[in-house]
């Protein structure tokens, strides 16, 4: 769910973001009192939330920055609480980022092939990432659209963007963009679309 209004984007320290111009929403989700829950961390993050709200906690793993996986059922034991989803999530968000998301991911052929659940990665120190939060399709004439959610650095509450080349279209995004995906703080490449 999303915060009511048009909150200001708040980072892991309760101070106020530098930008506010770059959001339209903010998701209902703590970003923790640690500079841990960045960009890659948020998307980490938001799947680990999806899978244990569906039952399924056997399928959250991430790998880390050497590779090595770490799998939540495993490493929680037989604790798989909520309250320890979050202390695996910590571990997570220390030991992996864009680099080791980006090589988890498989590419999309084009962003007209756009899911939820997808993300616009590019995996380095820093790199970025942001997810793709809903998709829609025109009747009339078959445009796609889709919805971008971030964290970014520092740490900070997860936001919904606005779209700063298509002011019309904004917060969506058209699937058929050319070339680049300018938002409001990094830009991606067509290629750079993961799932």
């Amino acid at each position: 769910p999303l915060q009511r209004g048009r909150p200001s984007v708040l980072l892991f320290n309760g101070l106020p973001k530098k930008r506010q111009d770059v959001h339209v929403a903010v998701v209902n989700l703590d970003v923790g009192r640690k500079d841990l829950q960045q960009c890659a961390d948020a998307v980490m993050r938001l799947r680990a939330e999806y899978l244990y709200s569906q039952g399924r906690e056997a399928a959250i793993k991430f790998n880390m920055s050497d590779g090595r996986p770490l799998a939540f059922a495993a490493w929680a034991n037989n604790d798989q609480s909520y309250a320890r989803l979050k202390v695996y999530l910590e571990r997570v968000f220390t030991y992996a980022g864009s680099h080791s998301l980006a090589r988890e991911l498989k590419g999309v052929a084009t962003p007209k092939e756009v899911r939820s659940g997808d993300v616009f990665i590019q995996g380095g120190f820093p790199g970025h990432a942001v997810l793709v939060v809903d998709v829609a399709e025109r009747r009339k004439d078959g445009l796609r659209v889709f919805l971008l959610a971030q964290s970014y650095m520092p740490a900070q509450e997860v936001h919904i963007l606005k779209n700063p080349s298509h002011e019309g279209l904004s917060p969506w995004y058209p699937a058929d963009f050319a070339g680049e995906l300018l938002t409001p703080e990094w830009t991606f490449k067509a290629k750079d679309l993961k799932r």
